[in-house]
């Protein structure tokens, strides 16, 4: 069966269609829409014919939708991952968030790239493959998770309860550019303590606003300990995201003339597969300890910043000499007639993905790579619709050299 034949055959009116509809549900992360739209995610594997399981999770608050369709025998096995729960509605939308609107260049809605599309790619390629009567040699796993917005608590639970396959895609809009490589992810935070005195005599004090405006710019700029490559160091990134200075611990804000004592900082860092929390952590310290001594008398206090019920994202890393990359880099040429971008690519290597989670718990290899981006989680979120089309080929040549025609 000639695989462009195959791609040809894409209803893409249907395909809008269904993206429209997904986007019509209003899944905000840990609501009950979210399990609203995984119930109807599993009713529409069952149409098409492929077994489907919602996977209950967070004692039975929220569920994973779990599709596998059975291959013949002895070809790979390909499992697709993306999250179904959105982030909520911003101020600054001109479009209705929820209507799933469709204009000649854009299909616009909340969680349309982050990440309906991606998650919609993939079920109308093998929709597409099935109507086309392609009986597949491996299997084809479709997991539809919740919470990659907690850290991946979704996906977690599915490889909790025993799925895999030898490669997997996960399908986080990344502008179908192939991401080999991207970030784990650390929160943090710095309170500093300085002494306070009246304006007056500010020369006697310890001034804990200005030390924050000394080491911010210091941790924005940093990279950290045991780097394997220059490729690996281009990922690591500090970056401070709160300040709040005044006096004492409850930052008492009534009392201007006094300079202020005490400042927490809050911020996170990225930082590559191969380096550690405990060494970013120990970097830090190092950079506070530098800030004591041009600032005596200062107190400077780090702790990571954890919450609970909520992971952290790991990095993922694939060799881009990996079957699964060499395999989407040709379907994407085959569809785009020219070579795919592909590895460490900004801003994706700074992100936190579910490809962490399998390349961390399970050792797969696997690829980054879906549709939307450029208008990602922002007013007015949208997917160019060419992208999203040919995302769906590329899906569908992948699954067919992976999965191998029976």
């Amino acid at each position: 069966m000639d695989p462009k034949s195959l791609v040809d055959r894409i209803d893409e009116k249907a395909c809008l269609d269904f993206l429209s509809k997904m986007v019509q549900h209003k899944s905000h992360s840990e609501t009950e829409g979210e399990k609203v739209l995984a119930r109807w995610m599993a009713a529409e594997l069952a149409k098409i014919g492929v077994e489907a399981e919602l996977q209950a999770f967070d004692d039975g608050r929220r569920f994973n939708t779990i599709g596998r369709l059975k291959g013949q025998g002895g070809g790979k096995s390909l499992l697709f991952n993306g999250h179904l729960d959105t982030n909520p509605v911003t101020e600054g939308w001109t479009v209705d968030p929820y209507a799933g609107l469709v204009d000649d260049k854009f299909i616009y809605g909340i969680g349309v790239s982050n990440m309906k599309a991606g998650d919609a790619a993939y079920f109308c390629a093998v929709k597409t493959l099935l109507e086309a009567g392609v009986k597949l040699k491996g299997d084809v796993i479709l997991t539809f998770v919740v919470g990659e917005l907690q850290g991946g608590v979704g996906t977690l639970a599915a490889i909790k309860s025993g799925v895999k396959a030898d490669y997997f895609i996960n399908s986080e809009p990344s502008d179908l550019v192939a991401v080999t490589m991207h970030a784990a992810a650390l929160s943090y935070v710095i309170e500093l303590t300085g002494d306070t005195r009246h304006l007056s005599k500010r020369e006697e004090s310890v001034d804990a606003i200005a030390a924050a405006c000394d080491i911010i710019p210091r941790i924005n700029a940093m990279t950290f300990s045991g780097a394997r490559s220059d490729v690996h160091r281009s990922i690591n990134r500090g970056h401070v995201g709160v300040v709040h200075g005044a006096l004492g611990r409850d930052l008492e804000e009534w009392r201007p003339p006094q300079v202020a004592d005490f400042v927490r900082l809050k911020g996170s860092c990225r930082y590559a597969p191969g380096q550690t929390q405990e060494r970013v952590l120990a970097d830090l310290a190092d950079e506070l300890r530098g800030l004591e001594g041009r600032f005596p008398g200062l107190k400077a206090k780090l702790v990571p910043e954890m919450i609970e019920g909520r992971p952290l994202m790991p990095p993922f890393e694939v060799s881009p000499d990996s079957r699964i990359v060499k395999s989407i880099n040709a379907a994407y040429e085959a569809v785009r007639g020219e070579k795919q971008p592909t590895g460490a690519i900004t801003p994706t290597r700074f992100y936190g993905t579910d490809a962490g989670h399998f390349y961390h718990e399970l050792g797969m290899e696997g690829i980054v790579c879906g549709p939307g981006g450029r208008y990602n989680t922002m007013p007015d979120e949208r997917v160019d619709i060419v992208d999203f089309l040919d995302m769906i080929r590329v899906y569908m040549l992948t699954i067919l050299d992976i999965c191998e025609v029976a």
